[in-house]
C-alpha cells in the first residue's frame, strides 16, 4: 500500500506469532484484505468472490478439507466472513481441534454476525477493527485539508484516481449494499436518508428533526442509524452527565460517519467550494474519528462523550479514563483566542471529577492560558501519550 504501514500490522502479528487467530472486522475498502495479504498467508478463501461463496454454502465442511494438508502453524485467511457468518463456528472447532493452524477472518458487517448469533469464545479469536488511514500512520504524506476533503479510505486518498472510486463506493456500496440489508422498499427512500444523516454527522441525533427532514418514519429512520452503526459506517459519542445537579446535561448521542470523504460524497460537497465554517465542522470530527481510531488500535478503555447543558455550556469532547477527565475544545482557527477557553473553564467548575483541559488548533505555538494547554493539533497527535495519561 505504497510503503504504508498500518498500526494494527504489528500487533496482528504478533497474535500470529504466539499462534493466536483473528477476527477483523471494519468497513470496505479500509485496507483489511491488503493488511493481511501483506503478512502472506498460506491460502486465501475469498467469499466475496461468488463461486467460492457458492462452494463453502453449499459444503459447509469444504473448509476442513481446504486445510487438511497445510503445515503446522499455516496461515488461513478468510475474507468477507458476513457472506456465510456460520463459517465462524466451524473455524472455531477447527481451532480445537487443530491448535497448530492460525486463522485470520475479515467482514464488514458486526450485524450479520450479531444476526446469526456467532460467539467468540475468549482466547480462541481475538478481535480487532480497522478504520480509514490515520495521521500517524500516513506520516509525511498527510494532508490536513486533503484528509477532510476526500477522507482516507486508502485507495481514495493515495491515488489520483480516488476521487472516482470514491463515487463508486458510495453509490454501489453504500446505496445498494448497505439499502439491501436495510430492506428499505426503494433506493430513493434510503439515498434521502443518507443524505440526511450525512448532513447529520458530527451533530446530535434528533429522529423527529431527521424524520422531517427525509420524509421518512421515525422508526424506520431508528432502524436504518442501527444499522450503519452495526455495519461500521457511523460511530456513536454520548452526552456526558457526570456533572454537578446545577446543570441539565443532554444525554443525546452524536452520530459520526467512519470516514469524512464518504461523508462529503454522499453529500455532494466538491473540494474547492468549501467554506471556512464546513472546514472547521469537518476538522472538529476529524480530530475526534482520530481519537476513536487510537483508541480502538491501542485498547486504551477510553470513553468518550460530548458536553452541553441547558446553561449552554459545550465542550466537543470529554475523554473519561480511569481517573481523569480530559476536556477538549476543537479549533478551526491558527492564532489562539481568549474566548476559547471560557467553555473549559466552566465544565471545570461543574464537573465531579478531576479534570485537564486542552484546546486543539491549527496555530505553531504552544500556549498556555488559565491553566488550560492551547496545542497545535499535530502536535498533540504526535505526542498524545504525553497528553492522554
Amino acid at each position: 500500500m505504497k510503503n504504508i504501514i498500518r498500526q494494527l500490522e504489528n500487533k496482528i502479528s504478533e497474535k500470529f506469532n504466539l499462534g493466536k487467530s483473528i477476527l477483523l472486522l471494519g468497513p470496505r475498502q479500509v485496507g483489511k484484505s491488503t493488511l493481511i495479504r501483506n503478512l502472506h498467508p498460506a491460502i486465501e478463501i475469498n467469499l466475496a468472490k461468488q463461486s467460492e461463496f457458492l462452494s463453502h454454502l453449499k459444503d459447509p465442511s469444504l473448509i476442513e478439507k481446504i486445510v487438511a494438508p497445510l503445515n503446522a502453524g499455516s496461515l488461513v485467511f478468510i475474507d468477507e466472513i458476513q457472506r456465510i457468518p456460520s463459517l465462524i463456528n466451524t473455524v472455531q472447532a477447527l481451532i480445537d481441534e487443530q491448535k497448530d493452524l492460525i486463522f485470520c477472518i475479515s467482514g464488514s458487517s458486526a450485524r450479520k454476525l450479531k444476526k446469526k448469533e456467532i460467539n467468540l469464545l475468549p482466547g480462541r479469536i481475538f478481535s480487532y477493527r480497522l478504520f480509514p488511514l490515520t495521521f500517524w500512520e500516513l506520516g509525511e504524506k498527510f494532508n490536513l485539508l486533503k484528509s477532510l476533503q476526500i477522507g482516507g479510505l486508502p485507495e481514495v486518498y493515495l491515488n489520483t484516481y480516488g476521487p472516482e472510486l470514491l463515487k463508486e463506493y458510495i453509490e454501489i456500496y453504500l446505496r445498494e449494499e448497505i439499502q439491501a440489508e436495510a430492506l428499505a422498499r426503494n433506493l430513493s427512500t434510503f439515498s434521502r436518508f443518507l443524505d440526511v444523516l450525512a448532513s447529520a454527522s458530527g451533530h446530535e441525533i434528533n429522529y423527529s428533526s431527521l424524520a422531517s427532514d427525509s420524509e421518512i418514519p421515525k422508526e424506520s429512520l431508528r432502524r436504518y442509524v442501527d444499522i450503519l452503526y452495526e455495519t461500521l459506517i457511523i460511530h456513536k459519542i454520548p452526552g456526558y452527565t457526570k456533572v454537578k445537579s446545577v446543570r441539565k446535561a443532554v444525554q443525546k448521542e452524536k452520530i459520526y460517519f467512519f470516514d469524512l470523504g464518504v461523508r462529503n460524497g454522499i453529500l455532494k460537497i466538491a473540494e474547492d467550494k468549501m467554506t471556512e465554517q464546513q472546514l472547521g465542522h469537518l476538522f472538529e470530527q476529524w480530530i475526534i474519528l482520530q481519537l476513536i481510531h487510537f483508541n480502538s488500535y491501542f485498547k486504551k478503555e477510553l470513553e468518550l462523550f460530548y458536553y452541553r447543558d441547558d446553561y449552554k455550556t459545550e465542550v466537543d469532547l470529554i475523554i473519561k479514563a480511569k481517573k481523569q477527565v480530559f476536556a477538549i475544545e476543537i479549533k478551526w482557527g491558527e492564532k489562539a483566542r481568549d474566548e476559547w477557553v471560557l467553555p473549559l473553564e466552566a465544565f471545570d467548575k461543574i464537573n465531579s471529577i478531576p479534570t485537564r483541559s486542552y484546546i486543539l488548533y491549527r496555530g505553531n505555538r504552544l500556549l498556555k492560558l488559565n491553566n488550560i494547554h492551547i496545542i497545535p493539533f499535530d502536535q498533540f497527535l504526535s505526542n498524545i501519550e504525553k497528553w492522554i495519561s
